[in-house]
């Protein structure tokens, strides 16, 4: 009785809180058929977008032509101004303030005195489209497009967060231990992202959004479990079919992913984070709701809804789609490139190690 319960809770609240996502997308498209009768998934999409995950302010729902194409313009320039040749003899980036070649939006990855360039930035050039409506956002409810408030702890969570929000903790979970001793004495005291353990952004999911670059994602569909495999980080994700959820104290970096189908739609069921993969300051109790569904030979349409009442003030849900690619996906050698870490321990020493000498020397 109990086990019935939570299920009709479960499906209530999904049902209420998707309540904007686009209905019945795929009514219209006859998706082809895998060997066991549900719609062939089974693809590499490419998932990059200009379209925000917030709206921006002023703006409505669905674009008009004229808004996307203005949108679509300034992205173009900024991308030609990125390629354009640099001074030679150029002066440092300001710190802490980023690499000013990058536009605003982008900057936060280019850490205190510059990381990335634009070179290495690959977004997307076009606005999305869902239904025909170009949108102006990913999140569709709230119906302004925008994140909900954040509970106090939320906001704490998120204020310890370094870099990008798919970064893990610090081992203190205090938002001050980047700058207290030890911070840098040991690499797993540094954020998943930074090691190469996790994609940074929220690449892998769930849910699954656009990233700076590394926008592929392929899905491999078997009758008993689904892959979903990120280009960022080579991050995977494997659903279980018709399965029960793990206990709750077996936590996962990326959640325990189960699905159903709901006639042509995949349902996607997660639960049971951990405490080090926060998506926008969520706490281990975060639940996704992800729902996949073709829409056209190209094209597959991907919804999800989040809810955690210890993060956010009310559930909120997004949709965009995603076209099917004939790109290949390459492998991501970040731990083959990463003398970033190097660098970072080495510098810290090289820190200590001054600071020593001019104690000594008062």
């Amino acid at each position: 009785m109990r086990n019935t319960v939570g299920l009709t809770v479960l499906l209530l609240w999904s049902i209420l809180s998707a309540a904007q996502l686009t209905q019945n997308p795929g009514k219209a498209y006859k998706p082809p058929r895998t060997a066991d009768g549900h719609p062939d998934l089974n693809g590499t999409y490419d998932v990059a977008t200009i379209t925000p995950l917030m709206r921006p302010a002023g703006l409505q729902r669905a674009l008009t032509d004229a808004q996307a194409a203005k949108f679509e313009a300034q992205i173009a320039k900024e991308r030609k101004d990125g390629d354009a040749p640099l001074a030679a003899d150029r002066a440092a980036p300001p710190k802490g303030n980023g690499d000013q070649d990058i536009p605003a939006r982008y900057r936060v990855a280019s850490g205190n005195v510059g990381g990335y360039n634009s070179f290495w930035i690959d977004p997307g050039w076009k606005v999305n489209v869902v239904n025909g409506e170009k949108r102006s956002s990913i999140i569709v409810d709230p119906p302004d497009g925008r994140v909900p408030s954040m509970t106090p702890a939320g906001m704490q969570r998120a204020y310890t967060l370094r870099f990008l929000p798919r970064s893990d903790t610090h081992e203190s979970n205090d938002p001050a231990l980047d700058r207290a001793p030890g911070a840098y004495d040991d690499p797993e005291r540094r954020p998943a992202a930074e090691r190469c353990l996790l994609g940074f952004g929220s690449t892998s999911g769930p849910p699954a959004l656009p990233v700076l670059y590394d926008n592929l994602h392929q899905i491999v569909q078997t009758p008993d479990s689904i892959m979903i495999l990120a280009e960022m980080v080579h991050d995977v994700r494997t659903v279980r079919m018709n399965a029960q959820h793990l206990p709750k104290n077996t936590r996962l970096w990326l959640g325990d992913s189960v699905g159903h189908w709901e006639g042509d739609t995949l349902v996607v069921d997660t639960t049971n984070f951990t405490d080090k993969t926060r998506f926008y300051g969520s706490s281990e109790n975060l639940h996704v709701i992800e729902r996949f569904t073709r829409t056209g030979p190209k094209t597959l349409l991907y919804q999800f809804t989040i809810d955690d009442p210890a993060t956010w003030s009310k559930s909120w849900s997004g949709e965009y789609t995603w076209p099917a690619t004939d790109s290949h996906i390459y492998e991501y050698a970040c731990h083959e490139g990463n003398y970033a870490m190097k660098d970072i321990l080495k510098g810290a020493r090289e820190r200590e190690h001054t600071t020593a000498n001019a104690e000594k020397n008062k």
